[in-house]
């Protein structure tokens, strides 16, 4: 008689076994949208293996393994020796290892190798989004790397790899190697020219002794780090290897792991440098414009990341609201969660649209584009990483107290939801960056007003919207108090502008009457209630 009390109805089947690619419209179709028909077939196979790959129960429970067990620092071994290791669960390496087989450090020199890796990384993010610390850094060095062709020679080739070595041995007695990188201290944070770590130079040309601290070093597992460091010449970009070349270790002693909000499977350290050896990379005093390309790199794996983390949360969701009943009905089908729902979903759309339209650009490398990135990417960090956290939130308040509890999922994506607009200089930063590149490079915000004016006439909200935003440029009086506004509005205009274009018409209906046009609320599910949001909900459910 007791055990009819705990009979189990009216639960929501687990979000398993599905292929997270091929379930998201607005990745797919954005991805055959910028990419060479002729590649076509290979990409949409090589996405849809790895999408299924991140939709498996298997790598759902790496992910929650991982994130369960986070890193242990072991700064000696049972002796007495001084190591400096850190400590992973099985889970994180395979889950690393799954993503640098799937091409996530292999983007520069693979056809569409950007495009096909920002979706690979939107995907990636939604099994576990830890790994996608290493497997960023690692893709962001190459550009900086490429500033001495001797060394770029000698590590691209494994930094590209797509082989996980998770040894620490000499770099060239391994197929593939990983990157972290240690920019920033105690004292400065993003003001990386308030860096105090020294640089001596040693016998041999290009050779440094590193002295210093570094309050964030990211990955410090991994087989080499880029470190800002004050040369004689200036502030210098330098390569540490973690092993040298004799096999002996570096000087590369880890004080302590940060304890995180989130993203608790990765690791982030404080390292000291004593006598530590490195190379210059770059010339002496330019590190910032050696990293610059760097990172731009990963502030747009920030923009993807947040992407993904907002997909998954939204495809949480509607999936929930689509088994779940309450009241006389099924939730999706309620008009106020529909409306919810389509808020969000919109909201998803937006950032992964205009994340693929920036890395198709990269592909491109041609002026425009590059000019475009120049001021899109710092627009497109600052607006789509805020807009991930309330995403995550109001997502796990559509599962009720169950999106409250861990076993769901979905306070893991709450606590990583504010990361990404931290990471690589958070929200002030970005805003100045972009004013930089509208005092300094006009070019760049021409090339964006070709970008967005050729929608210009499809909407008149839209229209309306880069009108006011022409309007706020002509006046630059106090311009830095404005700087977020500005960028927020450049964002917004150009995500209206890609999905006027490109989405269907009752996605960019809602988006430009909620964000552009004054007619939506300052929480999710005030869309007005005359728009297809039956539509726009269906369009967001993920097909298992």
């Amino acid at each position: 008689m007791a055990g009819s009390t705990h009979s189990v109805n009216n639960q929501v089947p687990p979000l398993v076994g599905y292929d997270v690619f091929s379930a998201d419209p607005a990745l797919t179709a954005a991805v055959e949208r910028h990419l060479d028909p002729g590649l076509r077939d290979e990409v949409l196979g090589e996405l849809s293996a790895l999408g299924r790959t991140a939709g498996s129960a298997q790598v759902q429970e790496w992910g929650a393994q991982a994130n369960e067990n986070p890193p242990r620092l072991r700064t000696h071994d049972r002796y007495g020796h001084r190591i400096d290791e850190v400590e992973f669960h099985p889970s994180w390496h395979r889950l690393l290892g799954k993503g640098v087989s799937a091409g996530l450090t292999a983007a520069w020199d693979r056809p569409a190798g950007h495009l096909r890796r920002a979706a690979a990384f939107l995907v990636w993010t939604q099994a576990e989004a830890g790994s996608g610390c290493p497997l960023s850094m690692t893709h962001a060095a190459v550009p900086a790397l490429r500033t001495d062709p001797d060394l770029a020679a000698e590590w691209e080739p494994r930094l590209t790899s797509m082989v996980y070595d998770r040894e620490l041995r000499p770099a060239h007695l391994k197929a593939g190697a990983l990157f972290g990188m240690g920019m920033t201290e105690k004292q400065g944070g993003s003001d990386v020219r308030a860096n105090t770590t020294s640089a001596r130079p040693l016998a041999q040309d290009g050779t440094y002794e590193l002295t210093g601290h570094k309050w964030f070093c990211s990955a410090p597992m991994s087989d080499g780090f880029l470190v800002l460091a004050q040369a004689p010449g200036g502030l210098t970009c330098f390569l540490v290897p973690r092993v040298l070349a004799d096999g002996t270790r570096n000087v590369f002693l880890l004080q302590r792991l940060k304890d995180k909000l989130g993203n608790r499977s990765n690791a982030s350290a404080e390292v000291e440098f004593d006598g530590t050896w490195a190379r210059r990379v770059g010339e002496e005093g330019r590190g910032v414009r050696t990293i610059i390309e760097m990172v731009a790199a990963t502030r747009l794996d920030c923009v993807l990341g947040s992407a993904g983390l907002m997909r998954q949360a939204v495809a949480q969701a509607v999936h929930h609201c689509t088994y779940r009943e309450a009241f006389g009905g099924k939730l999706a089908d309620k008009p106020l969660m529909r409306n919810v729902l389509a808020d969000l979903a919109i909201e998803s759309e937006a950032a992964t649209t205009l994340a693929l339209r920036l890395a198709a650009a990269w592909d491109d490398g041609g002026e425009q584009e590059r000019a475009l990135l120049r001021i899109a990417v710092p627009a497109a960090k600052y607006w789509v990483t805020k807009r991930c956290p309330p995403v995550a939130v109001e997502a796990a308040e559509c599962l009720g107290g169950n999106g409250y509890v861990e076993e769901s999922g979905l306070p893991r994506l709450v606590r990583e939801s504010p990361l990404n607009s931290i990471w690589e200089g958070a929200g002030n930063v970005q805003a100045l960056d972009v004013l930089r590149a509208l005092q300094r490079e006009p070019g760049a915000f021409d090339a964006y007003l070709r970008e967005v004016g050729q929608a210009r006439g499809a909407d008149h909200r839209l229209d309306g919207a880069i009108k006011n935003l022409l309007t706020e440029l002509a006046d630059l009086e106090g311009v830095q108090g404005r700087a977020r506004r500005l960028a927020e509005r450049l964002a917004l205009v150009l995500q209206g502008s890609l999905l006027v274009r490109f989405a269907p018409p009752q996605v960019a209906d809602a988006f430009c009457a909620a964000r552009l046009g004054g007619d939506g609320g300052a929480s999710f599910g005030t869309l007005p209630h005359s728009l297809d949001l039956a539509s726009v909900v269906e369009r967001a459910r993920p097909v298992t």
